[in-house]
């Protein structure tokens, strides 16, 4: 009997949430996700600095990513009370308060989100790349500091580099799955601010260093206003090797045609295609149609994540 290779995507947000859509379909592979938990902003925001919890909105996204299938429990964990704004629960979302209340229950943010996987049926481990609170900061390109995930983006800047002031401790359950993995995929996602939180951990840094797994990083398809405003494929590797300290053995990126109508409405919000600017590279690039058919949004599509991925595995 083959064992199944184990497969792990670290980031966090939306994109995230997309690979793991469609990665959740391979049978022939364990799963393991590192999710970040530096976002400060929102619900996610205003729970951390209450009950002194790690921010868990990104952690809920991805449970609901790989539940095996789709359920009414599933669908509240997305409810946000947006009717009661400027009361308590005004802007909550009733999933994050369930991850608090089972946190502040058992005492550990781990067993919180053991207790909702298995409620949900999810299919893979969920680990969060450290149970602390953090705070992200960044260094602008003129030498300014900003303080917080969600103060970030929204600065007029470019930015040099993210860190956090304090010592941060990875997960055991991190580094494991760094340890253990044939394959670890980088992506989709912010950058900056879902990325490479995680890698700027030192044990993760050092785990990433050791391990013989396959690199692989699937780019974005357009610059995000705020983080990578300008930025090439090449760019994004470059950031993504010097926060994480490793070198990338694969970019995946899309060799879609996009209409003129949707890149007129991301221009119109200062986004834009990433292009690859250098002929010569010293990681391997693959293009391949990877979008969905949105007829309003440029995004990628999981299956067509899963086709490719499961391409990759029959080359180890």
């Amino acid at each position: 009997m083959i064992d199944n290779k184990k497969v792990l995507v670290i980031g966090g947000g939306s994109g995230q949430s997309i690979i793991l859509r469609g990665l959740k379909q391979i049978e022939t592979i364990d799963l393991y996700t590192i999710v970040t938990v530096a976002d400060d902003g929102g619900s996610t925001g205003r729970l951390r600095r209450a009950y002194d919890v790690p921010a868990m909105g990104d952690i809920r996204r991805v449970m609901i990513a790989l539940t095996e299938s789709e359920s009414l429990f599933s669908t509240l964990m997305s409810y946000r009370f947006d009717e009661l704004e400027g009361t308590e629960l005004g802007g909550h979302n009733l999933g994050n308060i369930i991850l608090t209340a089972l946190t502040q229950k058992s005492g550990s943010f781990m067993e919180a989100i053991s207790l909702i996987s298995k409620v949900l049926n999810v299919k893979g481990d969920i680990i969060p790349s450290t149970t602390q609170r953090l705070t992200l900061f960044a260094k602008m390109a003129d030498g300014t500091i900003v303080r917080g995930e969600s103060n970030i983006p929204s600065i007029d800047n470019h930015i040099s580099e993210v860190y956090y002031e304090e010592k941060v401790k990875a997960t055991t359950e991190a580094i494991k799955a760094i340890e253990k993995a044939d394959v670890i995929i980088f992506g989709l996602g912010s950058l900056y601010t879902s990325i490479c939180p995680n890698l700027i951990i030192p044990d993760i840094q050092k785990a990433l260093k050791k391990t013989k797994a396959i690199k692989l990083y699937f780019c974005n398809v357009m610059s995000q206003a705020g983080e990578t405003d300008g930025y090439s494929l090449e760019d994004h590797v470059f950031t993504l090797e010097k926060h994480a300290k490793i070198k990338l053995d694969m970019v995946i990126t899309v060799a879609d045609n996009i209409s003129s109508d949707k890149l007129k409405r991301y221009a119109a919000h200062n986004s834009y295609p990433i292009l690859i600017n250098e002929k010569d590279h010293s990681y391997r690039i693959l293009k391949r149609k990877l979008l969905s058919a949105d007829p309003n949004l440029i995004r990628h599509d999981p299956m067509k994540i899963k086709m490719i991925v499961e391409s990759i595995l029959k080359e180890l």
